[in-house]
């Protein structure tokens, strides 16, 4: 995103889930740290992924490793606001999917940090990249974005 770029709103997303923040996210200087972000953003991928039923954390033969995140901060958010996490999918190969990922804060329309989120799929107990699983490419198509 460049200096021109507007900042994401809450309609460009497909999926959203919420996150209260917790005392301890608040950093010296008395506003969510940022590597607290990266957290919300995992959590609320993965959240989806499990709420979904294509995700078991303990089973799954196949599962999505993080090789890629980015974040862009444009306002900040304090303990206690409620972020609300939209998602959507940016691209989705045969073994990757790229998210885009804003926080909301409390009921504002427009983004207060954007980030970029990669998974690439790949067997358990091997570590080798596989196709994303069928199941999951159906829950991930309808968060594909319109751009």
């Amino acid at each position: 995103m460049s200096e021109n770029t507007p900042i994401p709103t809450r309609a460009e997303f497909k999926h959203f889930s919420n996150i209260q923040t917790r005392w301890h996210d608040n950093d010296v200087y008395q506003h969510v740290n940022n590597v607290v972000y990266y957290s919300f953003f995992d959590t609320a991928v993965n959240q989806h992924l499990i709420n979904s039923g294509v995700l078991d954390i303990a089973n799954s033969p196949a599962i999505g490793l993080v090789i890629e995140t980015q974040c862009r901060y444009f306002s900040a958010v304090s303990f206690p606001d409620l972020v609300t996490v939209g998602i959507r999918v940016e691209h989705l190969g045969n073994s990757s999917v790229r998210y885009q990922t804003a926080l909301f804060r409390n009921d504002e329309q427009t983004a207060s940090a954007v980030g970029n989120f990669v998974h690439v799929y790949v067997d358990r107990k091997t570590n080798r990249p596989v196709s994303i699983p069928d199941n999951v490419r159906a829950v991930l198509s309808p968060l594909m974005s319109q751009e």
